[in-house]
């Protein structure tokens, strides 16, 4: 299975909840079980500015482009600005984008060691999200003609994909679909084509349920292609997240999205969203498992059609 990953998403941001590094160790632990070897491994460009630009401002662009973000602007996205951190994520899109075009040139999954940067809006990044990496990749998908002209965004980070959301909240050609914690950030929750909000310390059985109840709704919008961002922050230790999920409650969840792309033969660009958990070998963990599901049934559909 191809996955896509850079170095490059390794940025110093300083003292910070965000694991940077947490990239370049699910990369590694990936290598070191043989998950995927390194001739698997996709180096991607950074995204365009054009690119970029299907979904956010020019005037935005240009303030994150230059180091010209007004306080406002710092405040909201909750990253030191710097070359590099323009640089990385913007590279960080770009691994989705390929991602996505590999997922969709081989009706395959793949996966991105990076992404899911779904609170940034088009005038504006917000909590860590610079670029809405997926919004991007979408648009590009559809303005390139590549056989993607409904998309499905299946967003199970602990948190509301509140600039996903509003991005796509009057084009009926893209589903959103949000299961997050209710009571935490972001405040202001636009909504998505489907939301459902979890209470506070849900665990295991309850979530699953109420995500198996929720896959058949996605799939009647008809997607072409789908992006699932696996957040790790569900975790029941996650240090922004409150609910109360397993590393095998978080695998079977895994596991559900990925028999449905692998049932209907759909693309699927798998991007890993937020993790936080006080030991970052956690979320390496829980990513790093998120990724071999998707190579299991790889292997699997390999076998079954082989």
């Amino acid at each position: 299975m191809n996955v896509v990953y850079s170095p490059r998403y390794h940025i110093d941001i300083g003292a910070h909840v965000f694991p940077t590094r947490k990239y370049q160790l699910v990369h590694a632990r990936l290598l070191e079980a043989g998950v995927v070897t390194q001739a698997d491994v996709i180096d991607p460009q950074p995204a365009s500015w054009d690119d970029l630009a299907l979904i956010h401002t020019r005037e935005y662009l240009e303030r994150i482009r230059h180091g010209t973000l007004t306080r406002d602007d710092l405040a909201q996205l909750e990253l030191p600005w710097s070359p590099e951190m323009v640089e990385g994520f913007r590279t960080m899109v770009g691994g989705t984008i390929e991602a996505a075009r590999q997922a969709v040139a081989h009706r395959a999954v793949v996966a991105h060691i990076g992404g899911g940067l779904h609170h940034a809006f088009a005038n504006h990044g917000e909590g860590f999200c610079p670029f809405n990496d997926v919004a991007v990749a979408i648009r590009v998908l559809q303005r390139d003609g590549e056989r993607v002209e409904r998309a499905a965004v299946i967003d199970l980070d602990v948190h509301h994909g509140n600039g996903t959301a509003f991005l796509f909240e009057s084009d009926p050609r893209v589903f959103t679909f949000s299961m997050h914690q209710q009571h935490n950030y972001p405040s202001w929750k636009p909504r998505s084509s489907l939301d459902i909000g979890l209470a506070d310390g849900t665990g295991d059985a309850e979530y699953l349920q109420a995500l198996e109840d929720a896959l058949p709704k996605v799939m009647a919008s008809n997607p072409d292609c789908l992006f699932y961002l696996a957040g790790a922050d569900p975790y029941e230790h996650d240090q922004l997240g409150g609910l109360r999920l397993t590393r095998d409650g978080l695998r079977a969840r895994d596991r559900l999205v990925i028999e449905v792309a692998r049932t209907t033969g759909l693309p699927l660009a798998i991007v890993l969203a937020g993790g936080y958990a006080r030991s970052v070998e956690d979320t390496v963990t829980i990513h790093a498992a998120t990724i071999d599901e998707a190579a299991r049934a790889g292997q699997a559909e390999s076998f079954r059609t082989g």
